[in-house]
């Protein structure tokens, strides 16, 4: 696999007049990552995503998609594919797959058994045939993420893709966005559904302001678990520097670990009943990425501002 991120920015800034909309933002997205950017309405998401996509330019900085310049080398784009700025846009008096076939044509190359698949991918063959001018916005949405998987792009980027679309579409859509990281593409995407990334995404990055204020590694924390056992200080002797281990830690009566496999799982429970340690309780530990992510942006209010208040703090989908 190449060194060279799929995608990367360097201090990366973006003002319109006085506005600083995207401020000093670095980060790196490798082949088969899915990199989520979240965060407030006004964080300054969509604008990293038209940046990264050449669709708007920095003000200062530098971003690089397949270690090219997409601003300088536009020709690397056709190696990309996109949703920007839900809906996905498509000629409304057209139907779905016409509107796939131009694409198609665009692109060059992109056999109809291909368009037939995507549509099958995001179950639209019943409505295939049907003007998109008449399609819900879930479906807009879905037809979008289509003709963005459409020639097996390198790197997939969406802003929003799952925006206005029921809970089956969403998880239709996450589906995708996983098995297109397995193959090997680069993933990036903005979003507010925090509670269903946490199961795909490589890593997040919490964006305020236009800054960058905490990346979070989700791929070791899918597979950490916790443990209650008699005795929390035998169990991370125990399990301190054994093979089928790769992190152990106390916490509070509890202990939290990563193991080697899910399978090592019994060696775990084994080893520590050899060691003369009870094991009272073990479960996985699901991390509250919207409560982290709740907590981060009021740390960094609070500490913009000068103040303890929590005013304003970002609101999801579903919450009071």
């Amino acid at each position: 696999m190449s060194s060279t991120p799929a995608i990367a920015s360097d201090r990366l800034t973006k003002a319109y007049g006085k506005k600083q909309v995207v401020n000093d933002l670095t980060f790196r997205v490798n082949a088969g990552e899915v990199y989520a950017l979240v965060g407030p309405n006004g964080a300054g998401k969509t604008t990293v995503i038209r940046l990264v996509t050449g669709l708007a330019f920095p003000t200062s900085g530098s971003v690089s998609i397949l270690g090219e310049d997409p601003h300088k080398r536009p020709a690397v784009r056709r190696r990309l594919g996109a949703v920007v700025e839900a809906p996905a846009a498509f000629y409304p008096y057209l139907t779905g797959r016409a509107n796939l076939r131009l694409h198609a044509a665009l692109a060059g190359g992109v056999k109809d058994a291909r368009i037939e698949e995507v549509l099958a991918l995001m179950e639209l063959k019943h409505a295939a045939d049907r003007r998109v001018g008449v399609y819900s916005l879930g479906m807009r949405q879905r037809l979008g993420v289509a003709a963005a998987v459409l020639t097996h792009p390198e790197v997939l980027i969406l802003d929003e893709p799952a925006s206005g679309m029921d809970p089956l579409s969403l998880h239709l859509v996450h589906g995708v966005l996983r098995k297109a990281a397995e193959e090997g593409t680069a993933v990036l995407l903005s979003t507010h559904h925090l509670d269903e990334v946490v199961a795909y995404c490589t890593r997040v990055a919490i964006l305020e302001e236009g800054a960058l204020i905490d990346e979070v590694n989700l791929y070791d924390r899918r597979d950490r678990y916790r443990l209650r056992p008699t005795s929390v200080a035998d169990a991370v002797s125990l399990l301190e520097g054994q093979p089928f281990v790769r992190h152990v830690a106390a916490r509070g009566s509890e202990i939290v670990f990563i193991p080697r496999a899910a399978s090592d799982l019994a060696e775990v429970t084994r080893h520590l009943g050899e060691g003369g340690v009870g094991v009272l309780e073990m479960q996985r530990d699901v991390f509250d990425l919207r409560g982290y992510y709740r907590e981060r942006v009021h740390s960094e209010r609070a500490r913009r501002t000068g103040t303890g208040t929590n005013g304003g703090l970002p609101r999801f989908p579903g919450e009071a």
